[in-house]
């Protein structure tokens, strides 16, 4: 798919408003049919049902009772969502909210209240007494009777709205939106790792051509958010090597390499720009290639658990089984190798690419730092650490083995410098000794 329109359909998933546009749309529309299925139904109003006939007046109250109460519901959810929010940013990251923008269950349910809202004005237009514009009444019954539906609709959706609400700040509900949204990003971006192949046996790049190579800088500013390689890979003359200099999830700076060329293109400039026009870069980080963002979320909501301001370790023991689940589903798949050969002989190299390394301390370095005053957090730090450490001997990753266990060391030797009770301590080594040492 296109950066561009990958770029745009992630936008309107992230919008507010294209889902009401629609609803109110939808609305004018079906304000519209109805009054024209209540004129060719005009002739032969004596025989409506009794209850669905009514009056210019009557019409006009019912109609304009339902469009005031939806519009006040409206107004009431945008203030719920708002406060949603606002607390769910202060209380865990603020880097967690794109979720609940995302929430598509949010979005319907106000543009069932605004799509009732603007069914009722085009509606309430039509309705005209006899000593108006023709002398001849005009009583949208049907549509008016509609209207009642619509309005009990809204005031359903309104405390299912609130209901949704509430538990969407549920800390278990969050952290396990992130989790799945991260794995379903491991399980498109990275391969599994069937043959228990380290992607770091990969090696380093390798030997880079020994001309200079034509570097391609960026162009903006912000966080690179999608690479089209295949794109990039175009630029590069068959036979020739492409080294990309940055990754998704890279905060991006003006005149920053985005890729050295080997060897030169006979058009720089021409190179440059459809180079630039291979990367999306945004205002906000996203998980569309950048598999580490939900480490980042994961990590970012255990830090503010264990903050001295929140003091909450068993959410920060919640978020700490997250990670293990999530580094786990990468643990056991190889991320990009660093160096690949596509189509026409020509030579991709990734330094920058995401490693297991990477991904270990990312999910645990601020974490285990931040946890070294609370005994049981370290504790069940450890346990995440060895569920992991298990499940990459039983694969022969020797290498990933060797970095749990060197954070389990440190957990330790932070326990050490903590200032703890010795009783604490004894705990934390136990639980070390029993589950690394045994």
């Amino acid at each position: 798919m296109p950066l561009r329109i990958a770029a745009i359909i992630d936008r309107v998933r992230s919008s507010f408003f294209l889902v009401p546009m629609l609803f109110v749309i939808a609305g004018v529309l079906l304000g519209e049919l109805g009054i024209t299925i209540d004129e060719a139904v005009n002739d032969q109003a004596g025989d409506l049902p009794l209850r669905l006939t009514t009056t210019v007046a009557s019409a006009r109250v019912v109609l304009s009772v339902v469009a005031g109460a939806t519009i006040t519901f409206a107004s009431i959810s945008f203030s719920v969502s708002l406060l949603i929010i606002s607390l769910t940013s202060s209380q865990y990251s603020p880097r967690v909210v794109h979720g609940l923008f995302r929430d598509p269950y949010n979005k319907r349910v106000i543009g069932i209240v605004v799509g009732t809202f603007a069914y009722c004005l085009v509606v309430i237009r039509a309705v005209r007494g006899p000593l108006e514009e023709g002398g001849t009444p005009v009583v949208p019954s049907l549509s008016t009777g509609l209207a009642v539906a619509l309005g009990l609709i809204a005031i359903l959706s309104i405390v299912a709205f609130i209901n949704h609400s509430a538990h969407s700040m549920d800390i278990s509900r969050i952290l396990h939106r992130i989790t799945s949204e991260t794995i379903e990003q491991a399980e498109r971006l990275w391969t599994l790792n069937d043959e228990a192949v380290l992607a770091e046996d990969a090696g380093d790049p390798g030997d880079l051509p020994t001309d200079d190579g034509f570097v391609i800088s960026l162009g903006d500013t912000g966080w690179i958010q999608q690479l089209d390689i295949d794109a990039l890979l175009e630029i590069v003359e068959d036979g020739g090597t492409l080294q990309v200099e940055t990754n998704a999830g890279r905060y991006a700076m003006e005149d920053m390499p985005l890729c050295t060329i080997w060897p030169p293109p006979v058009d720089p400039d021409a190179a440059a720009h459809r180079a630039r026009d291979a990367v999306q870069i945004g205002e906000s980080r996203t998980m569309q290639q950048d598999v580490t963002y939900g480490i980042r979320q994961l990590a970012d909501v255990a830090l503010k658990a264990l903050s001295p301001g929140v003091n909450d370790p068993t959410t920060a023991q919640d978020a700490l089984f997250h990670l293990g689940s999530v580094v786990h589903e990468l643990l056991i798949r190889r991320p990009p190798e660093a160096q690949q050969t596509p189509s026409g002989g020509r030579v991709l190299l990734l330094p920058q690419r995401v490693t297991h390394e990477e991904v270990i301390g990312l999910a645990f370095d601020e974490v285990r730092i931040a946890a070294i005053g609370q005994p049981t957090v370290c504790i069940y730090l450890l346990g995440v650490l060895h569920y992991l450490l298990e499940s990459v001997t039983a694969r022969r990753l020797a290498d990933t083995s060797a970095l749990l266990r060197r954070q389990a060391e440190l957990v330790v030797a932070g326990s050490h410098q903590a200032g703890l009770l010795e009783s604490d301590r004894e705990r934390i080594e136990a639980m070390y000794e029993s589950k690394f040492n045994s």
